[in-house]
């Protein structure tokens, strides 16, 4: 019963429908593009929510919900479900208590993400049901289904829903909640315990389930078909895909398969017999073109359409129009035109800025990793040179030290992580270090502690009660390192600018591991604001040392009665960090008193 119509964005119209299935326990780690949906999740009462340390933990959470029987969702971005493939592929295998599903916010384009991977492949290489919705008002309506599907087939279901989808926004019909009891747990190792020969019984059981969910797909409400009458051209199309070729008004049939595993394999073969030709149009790899292609039945897709970005409408123009089916383009693809460079960068008063201007000034390499330091691989700094997955900076940076110690390069090297990320998955690497360690390694791990998992919004970590007395979690990390047998561990305020520099310049020269944790909060999640700093352009030699410091606040500019450019702070934007004004040579930068001092004419 519909009760209000509202705008919702994807990951709101995917909450809602978490509540209005009578769903109990959400779980999911941060990651753009679906952080917003646990936050819209927590919102609704009788649920239990939360932000995970990682996207392992969080699918273990929603398993213990679902074997008791109460409807469990788990969301993470796209490579989180790469964290989390361990306990998933086993669990895979069980029949469903409680409905189980698990959001994976896909990224085509790369907008927020370090690749672009498919997830319709992961979902099928895990026997997993695969929903994919491409407006809000199907992100609430499938994420129904997929509970419905779950509980009626014994299936863990996917809803794979993209970047676009997820922050879209549309209108969608509200209805009320219908509760689902949890059935509770009883003890069955045939169903629980995936041990040898148990396992063997449940491949088959896997392979039956998907075929009737294929035999349900047949008519399923989500598959959709709009026949074109005189049309031989089936288009099939699903995700907002489908929505952009709408757009185009084309004079073709059109299939719309919501469930895009397992495809009903019989609507396809009747399809193919009643058209002459079949393209897919989807965005990312071909998997429904494969699909059919694995039945046996004529198509083609990426011939005409990109396996990289999104299909707005204009690539989708392009592609039917380089098909022989459109006789004209009528929509005008943007030319890409040189235009000045805004790259992300830190925000006033981010403690990871002094950390880096260091970093680059003392020319060392730089293992990095995942969080908003990531940023540090862009200019301004560029001092950071590898990035490729959470926590991985660690093992990285021993590996690289092994073959260049056996190889008689005594250079050090410096590994940066954040705190949540020593969380999420660097404990295991500082633990590794220990292994095999020798006089000759020369590591230097600094430890961002920010409190906070900053990128993706200022979601908690593991230290955020260390700056937030609400927080729940205050683990010392310095403890953790030296439980571990990792004795050489100190906290050095980064915003004391000479001393972390003189510390760090110190560590790089010590042979062995060496553990440097970084100590100022996050400045935006934790609203740090102090007195403005200002600069006297009498003093200032106009060097631009504080400008490379490339904080948001601090600019060249004219004075009045002043020849040269000197440089400025905009008093609005300034947090009083104090880093510019240590750098600069000539003490040109001072702080102001409570109440703001004004910018020099």
């Amino acid at each position: 019963m519909a009760i209000e119509r509202k705008v919702l964005s994807g990951n709101e119209a995917v909450a809602r429908g978490f509540y209005e299935a009578g769903g109990l326990l959400a779980s999911s780690y941060p990651g753009s593009p679906t952080v917003e949906l646990l936050e819209s999740v927590k919102q609704y009462d009788g649920i239990y929510a939360e932000f995970s340390v990682n996207e392992k933990v969080a699918v273990e959470v929603a398993i213990g919900s679902s074997f008791y029987g109460a409807r469990s969702m788990v969301s993470m971005k796209h490579v989180g479900v790469n964290v989390a493939m361990d306990p998933l592929m086993t669990f895979t295998q069980t029949p469903m208590n409680g409905g189980f599903v698990l959001v994976t916010g896909d990224d085509p384009g790369m907008a927020s993400s370090q690749n672009e991977q498919d997830n319709r492949i992961i979902g099928k290489f895990a026997n997993m049901g695969i929903l994919y919705p491409g407006s809000s008002q199907e992100a609430k309506d499938y994420t129904k289904m997929a509970f419905e599907i779950s509980e009626q087939f014994e299936i863990p279901m996917l809803l794979d829903i993209t970047s676009r989808v997820c922050h879209g926004r549309g209108i969608v019909i509200e209805e009320e909640r219908i509760e689902h009891e949890p059935k509770g747990f009883t003890p069955d190792n045939s169903k629980y315990t995936m041990l040898p020969p148990i396992t063997h019984a449940r491949q088959f059981a896997m392979k039956d389930r998907i075929e009737a969910l294929s035999e349900y797909a047949y008519d399923a409400p989500m598959n959709t078909l709009e026949e074109v009458e005189g049309s031989e051209v089936l288009l099939i199309a699903t995700g907002l895909a489908y929505h952009n070729l709408k757009e185009l008004r084309v004079p073709y049939s059109v299939y719309r398969p919501g469930l895009v595993y397992p495809l009903s394999e019989r609507k396809i073969r009747e399809l193919s017999e009643k058209y002459n030709k079949i393209i897919v149009i989807e965005e990312m790899m071909p998997f429904i073109e494969n699909e059919l292609k694995l039945m046996g039945i004529a198509c083609e897709g990426k011939k005409w359409f990109s396996f990289t970005g999104e299909q707005n409408a204009e690539q989708i123009e392009e592609g039917l129009f380089k098909a022989g089916l459109l006789s004209d383009q009528k929509l005008n693809l943007l030319e890409r035109r040189n235009t000045v460079s805004r790259p992300p960068m830190f925000c006033s008063g981010c403690p990871h800025r002094p950390v880096f201007d260091i970093l680059k000034k003392m020319k060392v390499t730089v293992m990095g990793d995942i969080g908003c330091y990531s940023m540090a691989v862009l200019p301004a700094f560029e001092a950071s040179h590898t990035m490729i997955s959470m926590g991985a900076t660690v093992g990285i940076t021993k590996g690289m030290n092994k073959v260049m110690r056996m190889r008689g390069d005594d250079k050090p090297l410096v590994s940066v992580i954040g705190d949540g990320t020593f969380f999420h998955s660097g404990m295991t690497g500082f633990a590794n270090l220990l292994h095999q360690a020798e006089e000759n390694d020369n590591m230097t791990f600094i430890v961002l502690q920010n409190g906070t998992t900053a990128m993706t919004g200022g979601q908690g970590n593991g230290s955020s009660g260390k700056y937030d007395v609400n927080d729940d979690m205050n683990i010392d990390i310095k403890s953790i390192m030296n439980t571990m047998g990792i004795d050489n561990v100190q906290y050095v305020d980064q915003f004391d600018y000479n001393l972390f520099r003189d510390t760090l310049k110190q560590e790089v020269k010590k042979k062995g591991i060496s553990v440097i944790i970084a100590t100022r909060p996050c400045a935006l999640k934790f609203k740090i604001k102090e007195p403005n700093y200002f600069v006297d352009p009498k003093i200032c030699i106009g060097c631009r040392s504080c400008v490379n410091t490339n904080c948001p606040p601090i600019r060249m500019k004219s004075y009045t009665g002043i020849d040269k450019l000197k440089s400025s702070i905009d008093p609005s934007m300034c947090v009083g960090c104090g880093v510019c004004a240590q750098v600069c040579p000539v003490g040109a930068i001072k702080q102001s008193q409570r109440g703001g001092q004004k910018e020099w004419i």
